[in-house]
């Protein structure tokens, strides 16, 4: 009788240890998921102000048509972009095409003083500042989410349930380089 208590009490304590893991992984996954929204959220916010600025360059500097073009096709990628790699490459290349709007806006020192620019560029200025925040906030919750499943015995229930690691928002290389600015 005794040895079947005994059994009894290793069995409850895998069960609760087994709703314990599962429910925090639940809760971990979850605020990954939150959190790449908030991310989602302030890409979008940017996208939005985009065709505001490109107009407004545009009537400074009308002939700078590829520039132009090259941030339409980053804003339709970002918007197009099925799962976090190609969020994360959309991202990178709607970053490098703003920054070749920026260069061309160097050369036009009276649109620099136009005040619709200036707020836009405030805006825009503000919502990369969110992007960052965002972006290193998703990273925080998948570095501690991918922790606790390669952690024992977590890692246990984290394959009989099918948990995986989740992927960090990341900027290719190419991202990395600034871009060069002539005064």
């Amino acid at each position: 009788m005794r040895g079947f208590w005994w059994v009894l009490a290793i069995g409850g304590l895998l069960l609760l240890f087994t709703f314990g893991s599962y429910n925090s992984l639940i809760s971990l996954e979850e605020q990954v998921n939150s959190t790449w929204a908030q991310v989602d959220n302030q890409l979008m916010r940017r996208a939005d102000l985009i065709p505001n600025l490109v107009e407004t360059v545009k009537g400074y500097a009308a002939h700078e048509r590829e520039v132009f073009q090259a941030v339409s096709d980053a804003r339709a990628k970002l918007a197009g972009a099925a799962n976090l790699e190609e969020r994360a490459q959309a991202e990178a290349e709607m970053g490098s095409a703003l920054a070749r709007l920026l260069m061309v806006v160097e050369n036009y020192p009276a649109l620099k003083a136009d005040l619709n620019f200036r707020q836009l560029q405030d805006a825009l200025e503000g919502t990369e500042n969110r992007i960052a925040v965002a972006r290193r906030d998703y990273n925080d919750v998948v570095r501690l989410y991918n922790t606790r499943i390669r952690r024992f015995p977590t890692v246990i229930m984290a394959n009989l349930m099918g948990f995986g690691p989740k992927p960090y928002f990341e900027i290719p290389e190419t991202a990395r380089e600034a871009p060069k600015v002539n005064f």
